[in-house]
């Protein structure tokens, strides 16, 4: 691997990176120097073990997996990032054509399942998918940390109001769900629309909605 990889200085933060995982030193560097042409970095592993060791930069791209590779395959790899919260997109490349093992990678949220020899636009347009998908979840994932902030900063009780405005209840039904006056629940409405940047309340709710689910369903 390309150790100048592992320094992610501020200007390459924001440019690409394929991971390639085959046991396979030609079928690395193959894809590696394809990657390459196009401008897109890349970083050959032999393993997945190699992969998993290895201190990679927080970089938008895809991983191009083999599937079939001595110990863990790149199906194991693939469970193993979703269980550990890791979404990065995922191409899987296979000598074999197995039918039953490329459905499972599909339903886990492979990008494709290629056929080697891969050809190289094949390669390179799911490659450019990848890449935008995994672009789409960074910002999806900054725009949920953002609210998720925003809503750290409320009150025990202006949360309860934020969820019952969610839920479509109006001032006097969330005043008498609460045991709290309406003029009191105004109050709490008006300051949590401040602290999540609300305008209308349709912006409040949108914001309700981008929560993550754990926060959302806190305290129900």
């Amino acid at each position: 691997m390309n150790e100048g990889l592992q320094m992610n200085r501020p200007a390459d933060q924001d440019r690409p990176l394929v991971v390639i995982v085959d046991d396979d030193a030609a079928v690395r560097t193959s894809i590696e120097e394809l990657m390459l042409s196009v401008g897109i970095d890349a970083a050959g592993f032999g393993s997945t073990r190699e992969l998993l060791e290895a201190k990679l930069p927080e970089r938008p791209g895809c991983l191009v997996l083999d599937v079939r590779m001595p110990g863990s395959s790149g199906l194991d790899l693939q469970q193993h990032l979703a269980a550990a919260g890791n979404a990065k997109p995922i191409i899987f490349l296979t000598g074999h054509g197995d039918i039953p093992m490329s459905v499972q990678a599909m339903k886990a949220g492979a990008i494709d399942f290629l056929t080697k020899p891969v050809r190289d636009q094949s390669l390179l347009d799911a490659v450019a998918l990848g890449i935008a998908r995994d672009l789409a979840q960074r910002v999806g994932a900054q725009v949920t940390k953002l609210h998720a902030d925003r809503y750290g900063t409320l009150s025990p009780r202006e949360r309860q109001v934020l969820r019952q405005v969610a839920q479509g209840r109006l001032n006097k039904q969330i005043a008498f769900d609460l045991g709290i006056s309406e003029v009191t629940v105004k109050l709490h409405r008006s300051s949590v629309m401040r602290k999540m940047v609300a305008n209308t309340v349709g912006e409040l709710i949108r914001a309700w909605d981008l929560l993550p689910e754990h926060l959302r369903h806190e305290g129900t």
